[in-house]
């Protein structure tokens, strides 16, 4: 038997166990993202910017396009968990403070798939 309500399940609040792994995951996804955002700074630096074609080139080969599919989803998961505490914080009306909640997850969603999908299509493009 739970504690939890059905709302805090879909949620994620709820007993204080869950606060430990919203913690963990923002911290993993921090990190995770310090190598990507390297390898991109980087890559960014060396590549011609004004020349729309090598970009896209470089954009569909090798391990880039998983690259960077992995650092937009990362980065909006990421994004979202901080969002989601500064909901929990700072708005106290529960049903604006759900609204809000569930409004930040779509987005945040639909902003990764957006990102993953337009370097997918510029990398499925590169291949035909």
């Amino acid at each position: 038997m739970s504690l939890r309500s059905p709302l805090g399940a879909v949620l994620g609040t709820g007993t204080a166990r869950s606060g430990v792994h919203h913690f963990w995951v923002q911290r993993v996804t921090a990190l995770a993202l310090v190598p990507l955002g390297l390898w991109l700074l980087v890559a960014l630096v060396r590549l011609p910017l004004g020349d729309y074609a090598a970009v896209t080139n470089w954009v569909g080969n090798g391990a880039n396009p998983v690259l960077l599919s992995l650092l937009v989803g990362i980065a909006a998961w990421h994004s979202q968990l901080g969002v989601q505490v500064v909901v929990e914080d700072y708005v106290h009306a529960k049903g604006l403070k759900t609204l809000t909640l569930l409004c930040s997850a779509g987005a945040h969603l639909l902003a990764a798939a957006v990102g993953i999908y337009a370097v997918l299509r510029i990398a499925l493009r590169s291949f035909g």
